[in-house]
């Protein structure tokens, strides 16, 4: 057990780390790209050019992880983030940002890989405790490396590049020298390295379909709020200016924190007691109804309480589904079935900006943030339909 506790604070390190990397990225590219003058289709491609790799690839990552192990895909991962980011650094034209961008996507396997590797220490009881620690991991590094990357452009254009490259060397570096492999020799597949089959078999069981489905909802109505949220502060707060941009910015580490406790410390005790499933039913089902108030909160407290009942429902939905989903095949199939699982997080994030935009523009806040709760309760009740109906899970391998 304390083998186990060791290696998931080694594996919350190799994330946070990584996802600093990641987030300092966030703010700048624009501004990269802004120099060689894009439409705003071509840039619009450039800043999905991430997720669509990711949504194409993740799959393939994760069943290569059932086949060969955990550890080898996150080093390859790891090192494929830190060349796509030193292209980046390097980078003197649209072309070579598209590179960049495409190359880190493909190789964004860090995350389902990390998930898999909680699976296979930990058992169903403790599941989404581990998972939780992965997300505040994941929190904390979005909410971290975005400020570092905006202070390193003021220093010098490139510097992001070469500090989030550095990054993800450091979490390499970890991953190499101190987590193990996870996957017992007995979890894998006699089959060969790629099975594809293997994943259409998975993707063939009416459980995983809804779950999955359930993941794509939530993650396009997080997506909706993360993509409009400065835009209804800016219009509805009147928080207009350069000299707002950090209270701006407070708002989001805010609720990125609030959340990551929630992560951290709530999710595995109310797990144990309650179980997963309830947590994503109920998570959901908190977070549809802070999405519903946020264009009456007409006041910075009001909003900030507002912030922290959202930050509780997304904290608890989001942990617990990974965990629910890591139970749904046998142990080797977790890494494509969690790469699955990636893919639709991935697909989640290139449909929720638009789709916020586009609800923003005909109905105005009111519009994205019902639409996006409708979206949090359909998944809500996908999952639990799902989950009340599926046979019991397969038994996960743990030492």
């Amino acid at each position: 057990m304390r083998e186990h506790r060791a290696k998931l604070g080694t594996l919350f390190l190799i994330v946070f780390t990584d996802l600093i990397g990641f987030g300092m990225i966030i703010p700048v590219l624009p501004l990269y790209a802004e120099r060689y003058g894009p439409g705003a289709f071509e840039l619009g491609l450039l800043l999905s050019s991430f997720s669509i790799m990711q949504f194409v690839f993740n799959p393939l990552l994760g069943r290569i992880s059932d086949r060969f192990g955990r550890r080898p895909v996150l080093l390859v991962s790891l090192l494929g983030a830190a060349v796509g980011y030193a292209i980046l650094a390097a980078a003197d034209s649209m072309f070579w940002l598209f590179v960049a961008r495409v190359v880190a996507g493909v190789f964004a396997a860090n995350v389902s890989t990390a998930q898999a590797v909680i699976a296979d220490i930990t058992g169903p009881e403790d599941r989404a405790k581990g998972m939780g620690i992965l997300g505040a991991a994941f929190g904390l590094g979005f909410i971290v490396g975005p400020g570092f990357g905006a202070v390193l452009d003021l220093v010098a254009p490139w510097l992001p590049g070469v500090a989030a490259a550095t990054c993800s060397l450091t979490a390499f570096a970890m991953a190499w020298f101190l987590l193990p492999e996870t996957l017992v020799k007995g979890g894998r597949p006699a089959r060969r390295w790629l099975d594809l089959g293997a994943l259409r078999e998975t993707l063939a069981r009416p459980a995983v379909l809804a779950v999955l489905a359930g993941v794509l909802l939530m993650i396009t109505a997080f997506s909706m709020f993360e993509a409009t949220f400065a835009q209804f502060l800016e219009r509805f707060l009147g928080l207009v200016g350069t000299e707002h941009r950090a209270r701006i910015y407070g708002f989001f580490v805010y609720a990125g924190l609030l959340a990551a406790i929630v992560q951290g410390t709530l999710v595995g005790r109310l797990s144990r007691r309650f179980g997963a499933s309830r947590l994503v039913v109920a998570g959901g089902a908190i977070a549809a109804a802070a999405l519903l108030a946020i264009p009456w909160a007409g006041s910075t407290p009001a909003l900030l309480a507002v912030l922290a009942v959202l930050a509780l429902g997304q904290g608890l939905a989001g942990p617990s589904l990974s965990a629910v989903t890591s139970t749904l095949v046998e142990h080797d199939r977790v890494g494509g079935l969690m790469g699955l699982y990636q893919a639709m997080s991935s697909l989640g994030r290139i449909v929720g900006p638009i789709a916020g935009q586009a609800a923003l523009g005909l109905g105005g806040a009111v519009a994205v943030y019902g639409i996006a709760a409708m979206l949090d309760i359909l998944m809500a009740l996908l999952v639990a339909a799902a989950l009340h109906a599926r046979p019991a899970p397969a038994r996960p391998l743990v030492e």
